[in-house]
């Protein structure tokens, strides 16, 4: 069992935990929870840690049946490896994804895709990964200065859908809009400036969703190669609403569209 926080193992997953630049050059991620541990891709899993106090609790034995290889700390260790106030014991290392362009296409139904430009906040990001998945979504594709979905709190956000969901980070949103565009698929910008209500709008066809910066919304270049703006209508004094939430509207009307065409 470990029991000290100089550990070699012990110091790498608190880098993983708050380093970017060491979940890239490394090529892992860290999950957290039981939940999230039994959705676990098998062959992604690196390695699964759990606290003393987990492997001491006789309800969590089955849990541990499907992990014959585990790694045992103390939880004064995993406190300081966890990411949250009360962790749950369970802790998992996992190989990161790599998607290309085409792995966001090669569903055999009409794409379903959502654009992020420049989103920051990880509740954000996250939900709009779980919400897509509910939604039917065939991918996420994402500016570079998207917030990094390897960020513990986007990973616990998304409740699991990380792992099902492909997802693009691409260096370039305004040329890779417009390979999809030739491609066939048609963009709807959600714009305060949009001129039909999103309802009015068909996408049952190829469809994206450009969603923009919480504070800043879509840039101008981006905006300006949507086929269409469309915006959400409000009452009182809303005059948006957050990102996450937009999108969520956006991507279930889609899916609304496409069960009753």
């Amino acid at each position: 069992m470990i029991s000290s926080t100089k550990n070699e193992q012990v110091k790498a997953v608190i880098e993983l935990k708050k380093r970017a630049k060491a979940r890239n050059e490394q090529g892992l991620f860290v999950t957290e929870g039981v939940r999230m541990a039994m959705e676990l891709p098998k062959d992604r899993t690196v390695r699964l840690y759990v606290s003393e106090s987990f492997l001491g609790n006789e309800d969590n034995q089955a849990f541990l049946k499907e992990f014959p290889a585990y790694e045992a700390v103390t939880d004064s260790v995993f406190e300081a490896m966890s990411d949250t106030r009360t962790p749950q014991g369970v802790l998992a290392l996992v190989k990161q994804y790599e998607y290309g362009l085409s792995d966001l296409l090669k569903d055999r139904r009409a794409a379903h895709l959502i654009f992020l430009e420049n989103i920051q906040d990880p509740g954000n990001l996250g939900t709009i990964m779980r919400a897509g998945e509910g939604a039917g979504i065939t991918g996420v594709i994402m500016s570079r200065d998207t917030v990094d979905i390897y960020n513990p709190k986007v990973i616990r956000s998304t409740m699991g859908s990380v792992f099902r969901v492909p997802f693009l980070y691409v260096d370039d949103m305004l040329k890779t809009a417009e390979t999809l565009k030739e491609k066939g698929i048609r963009l709807f910008a959600a714009h305060l400036a949009g001129r039909n209500n999103y309802e009015e709008e068909d996408y049952t066809g190829n469809t994206g969703f450009l969603i923009g910066n919480e504070g800043n919304g879509l840039s101008e270049r981006l905006s300006l190669l949507a086929d269409a703006w469309v915006k959400i209508p409000m009452a009182g004094r809303v005059e948006s609403l957050n990102a996450a939430v937009a999108a969520s509207i956006l991507m279930f009307e889609a899916a609304r569209q496409r069960r009753n065409r």
